[in-house]
């Protein structure tokens, strides 16, 4: 035991107060006043009241690190300026339960000649037996602590073995008045639960949940761990991930999910962070422990999933069906070495498929590459044939399905509405009893009532859309026809509205994995990609792939626009032959739009002659039957281009067109030179006056015009241009055949 001397005396006498928890600051009063009265310690041993420091910013906090103790780190370094001449407190596990922390403010105390008192007694930590004591005490409160965790650590494992351990439960599961756990009565949670369960069942992403929700504006509850009441949120990717990982939702009691890990970053920090444990690693499960929203083979398919939606490993393959255009992306397997294979897309190709691991590891030669089109093609074709059978059961099925699951959306967003519209009458209710002149109350609350307003009317709206979605109803007759003819399957895959991702969902469904080995010769001698189907449940295909030859490609043009340019090719050039082809929206053997080198290089390779336009300067006699382009034909008539357009709707000029989209090519002769006149002769009356004459509707008179009935004329100067019709006879009509 040491007694204070003058030098000590002459600095200051720090006391330190910490209570582990802020409820034993509430709760144990006593011991907190205890630790204040140390102050009246301080005097006695000879320090003034000026000279006495109370640091208590460390209330609420443990003593097992000096990791956030504030006050301890300022005590610390008091001490260590020579500013402490004792340092005062209830006993050493209030200073510190870690040996650490307490032998480095012993060393310190030491170096600075300064003592350190409790409730037993002063020390000074430079004399060897005040040390050996001090450091006896402070092994002993990192041993109570020891002791004390141990002892709560068992306690709720115990209590946690049998599944009495009340756990924070997460939103839409909730205590009963025994402490039994149930399904919320709240509606809007459940279905908001329930809603991303389904919604990840059809999607197959968390990611995808996470849009879909988004897009149809549905927010997701969340439970406050510190309240325990539930909030409403905006869906993210961490709220629908943490409801489809949690074993609550299954009906299953899980303690010890997860695991504390500590290590020093570069700096020395240590760095605290919870690991997720495998299953096989939880300390307590309990299967069927309260009701759940999912079996726990519905549970345990979810996690299955997610691990499988996982980014790869660079070079790896599998993932969350993306859009790229790799059907097979995470399916196809090498036969040689049993390697997932690798999707690859080369410069201005299609996908392809390599087996590069093997490479990338071990520096050996890549097993095979794969072009993905024909496989594509076979596997799709095998897929079809399978699925016929299934074809009418399904169509009605999907019809079903879809009704079904516009009624499941209907009662989400309903509870939504419902949910919104409850709290903006509790909003209204609580801003009429308030006393309208107590305005610092009253704009709070006002604007609390306008944004549940605001959102009761977005919810209102949303319920609206969803509403506009129902999906039509078929009557028994349209059932039934449907049964009789069946689903097209291949025209749903190939359809634009399916994407890409949905096409990989769908051979997903069906396939679990496909093994192909390139390089075998065929029956005809040629090499062969062998291919084995394994579909879920167990069962397999084999197929067979012909592979293009060395020196050959799989990529041709069809031999339809191959003939088509030949026909065209004698009259067009390669630049309106091009926008032929685009306006038929035909594609090259590569899948591009038509351009002027594609149809070029089509020519040269196929041996296809060229356009040779007509020589210049040379103008036909009037006797002369041409055939010229639109722009021609006006040029020849003096008349406008609109107005050959127009001559050809209504018979009037002899026109002919190749095929869809190719430009119209003019019969011009003398026939049709003479019937474009400046001047009617007498007795020629415009259409109006022709049917007032006859007595017929202006239509009749056009259709005896068109029939050879009536004979016309057009005039192309003066006024009043256009036709002039004959209602007598003897002259040639509009449209009298030579």
């Amino acid at each position: 035991m040491a007694d204070p001397a003058p030098a000590h005396l002459g600095r200051n006498a720090y006391i330190y107060v910490r209570q582990s928890t802020l409820a034993q600051t509430v709760r144990n009063t006593e011991s907190l006043l205890r630790q204040y009265d140390l102050a009246g310690r301080a005097r006695q041993l000879g320090w003034a009241d000026h000279q006495i420091v109370v640091i208590d910013d460390d209330l609420g906090r443990s003593a097992a690190s000096a990791q956030g103790r504030k006050g301890f780190s300022d005590l610390v370094a008091d001490v260590g300026l020579g500013k402490a001449g004792i340092v005062l407190s209830l006993e050493s596990s209030r200073l510190a339960r870690n040996n650490a922390d307490w032998y480095q403010l012993l060393d310190l105390c030491a170096l600075t000649d300064t003592l350190i008192a409790d409730a037993d007694g002063v020390y000074h930590p430079a004399s060897y037996n005040d040390r050996l004591v001090l450091g006896l005490k402070g092994t002993l409160s990192e041993c109570e602590l020891h002791l004390l965790r141990a002892r709560m650590t068992e306690g709720l494992r115990a209590k946690a073995a049998r599944g009495e351990l009340r756990l924070t439960l997460p939103a839409g599961l909730d205590y009963d008045d025994d402490d039994h756990v149930i399904i919320t009565p709240d509606e809007a949670v459940r279905e908001a639960v329930t809603c991303v369960f389904r919604r990840f069942d059809q999607l197959g992403s968390a990611r995808q949940v996470v849009v879909s929700l988004r897009a149809d504006g549905l927010r997701l509850p969340r439970r406050d761990i510190r309240t325990g009441k539930i909030t409403w949120a905006q869906a993210g990717y961490p709220a629908v991930h943490d409801i489809l990982i949690h074993p609550g939702y299954a009906g299953v009691f899980a303690y010890g999910r997860s695991k504390t890990e500590k290590h020093l970053d570069a700096g020395g920090t240590v760095i605290t962070r919870q690991r997720r444990l495998p299953r096989d690693q939880w300390a307590v499960m309990i299967p069927g422990h309260h009701p759940g929203y999912i079996s726990l083979d519905a549970y345990d398919a979810n996690i299955a999933r997610l691990a499988a939606n996982a980014p790869q490993p660079a070079g790896g393959a599998g993932g969350a069906a993306r859009e790229g255009a790799a059907w097979l992306q995470g399916l196809l397997r090498c036969g040689r070495c049993g390697r997932l294979m690798q999707v690859a897309y080369p410069s201005g190709g299609g996908p392809a498929y390599r087996c590069g691991r093997a490479h990338q590891m071990y520096g050996a030669r890549s097993c095979q590459w794969i072009g993905g089109r024909r496989l594509h093609e076979t596997v799709l074709d095998e897929l079809l044939a399978a699925l016929a059978p299934a074809s009418l059961a399904a169509t009605v099925q999907a019809l079903a399905d879809a009704r079904a699951q516009y009624r499941q959306n209907l009662a989400v967003s309903e509870r939504a509405a419902e949910r919104a519209r409850f709290e903006a009458g509790r909003a209204l209710r609580q801003y009429d009893n308030v006393e309208p002149e107590n305005r610092l109350v009253a704009r709070t609350l006002e604007a609390a009532l306008e944004d549940k307003l605001a959102a009761a009317r977005a919810a209102e709206s949303q319920l609206a859309a969803q509403r506009a979605r129902q999906p039509v109803t078929l009557t028994s007759q349209e059932t039934a026809w449907i049964s009789a003819a069946g689903a097209d399957l291949k025209a749903v895959f190939d359809a634009p509205a399916t994407t890409r991702a949905q096409r990989k969902e769908l051979i997903r469904a069906v396939i679990t994995e496909i093994v192909a080995t390139a390089g075998n010769p065929g029956d005809d001698g040629g090499r062969t990609c062998q291919i084995r189907i394994i579909w879920q449940g167990g069962a397999s295909t084999e197929a067979q792939m012909p592979l293009p030859a060395s020196g050959q490609h799989s990529r041709t043009t069809s031999e339809d626009t191959l003939a088509l340019i030949r026909r065209l090719a004698p009259r067009y050039d390669d630049t309106t032959i091009a926008q032929i082809l685009g306006n038929q929206n035909r594609r090259t053997a590569t899948g591009l739009p038509f351009r002027k080198a594609h149809v070029r290089e089509l020519r040269a390779y196929h041996g296809i002659p060229g356009y040779q336009p007509p020589a210049e300067n040379v103008t036909p006699g009037r006797d002369d039957a041409t055939v010229v382009s639109i722009g021609e034909a006006a040029r020849q008539l003096g008349v406008s281009s609109a107005t050959i357009y127009r001559w050809l709707r209504d018979g009037f000029v002899t026109g002919e067109q190749l095929t869809p989209g190719a430009p119209w090519q003019i019969r011009v002769d003398q026939q049709l030179r003479d019937r474009i006149r400046p001047q009617a002769p007498d007795g020629w009356l415009p259409l109006g006056q022709a049917a007032s004459h006859l007595g017929i509707a202006r239509q009749t008179v056009l259709h005896k015009v068109q029939r050879g009935e009536l004979n016309a004329i057009y005039l192309t100067q003066g006024r009043r241009k256009g036709l002039r019709i004959q209602v007598g006879c003897g002259q040639a009509g509009l449209f009298d055949t030579p």
